[in-house]
């Protein structure tokens, strides 16, 4: 088995992957704040 040495994986990938999620996941939330905003101020 291969021994691990901390801070020699190219870890980019995984970089990436993650802050395409935490944009993701934060204009999901923009949007459904403001469906629920459209809502409050037409709804009858």
């Amino acid at each position: 088995m291969a021994e691990y040495k901390h801070g020699e994986m190219d870890v980019k990938a995984q970089t990436e992957t993650f802050d395409g999620f935490v944009k993701f996941t934060t204009w999901t939330v923009v949007v459904i704040l403001a469906i629920l905003v459209f809502l409050a101020l037409f709804a009858r």
